[in-house]
């Protein structure tokens, strides 16, 4: 319960709240007015945990932020790329919202997985 904040964690969190952001088209484009508000409230919660956590954050792990930061961005382009590669060789039309909430989630998991990887034992 006490655990201090990592930057690891916040590049996450951020992570977390750019994929919430990436399904909102979706959840427009479908007409789930449930599911869109819900989100935006999961977003909203996601908004003030992160911010918590930046002020939380020692000195030295905000200067590794900017690094994650950039990975997260990679990983997110990366699978955007993955994704439309998937679509485009399993699927006709698949829509640009489909393409954003698949290639952000997948960009997610590729910065979770990477990190999980990189963590010392």
């Amino acid at each position: 319960m006490g655990a201090t904040p990592t930057a690891e964690r916040l590049s996450l969190l951020l992570g977390l709240g750019t994929l919430m952001l990436a399904t909102l088209p979706r959840y427009l484009a479908g007409g789930h007015e449930t599911r869109l508000s819900l989100m935006l409230m999961a977003l909203a919660v996601v908004a003030v945990v992160s911010v918590l956590q930046w002020r939380l954050l020692p000195g030295e792990a905000r200067s590794r932020l900017p690094a994650l930061l950039r990975r997260l961005g990679l990983c997110l382009g990366v699978g955007l790329i993955v994704m439309a590669a998937w679509h485009a060789l399993t699927s006709d039309f698949f829509g640009w919202e489909l393409l954003l909430s698949h290639g952000a989630t997948l960009g997610l998991l590729l910065h979770a997985l990477g990190l999980w990887v990189r963590v010392p034992r």
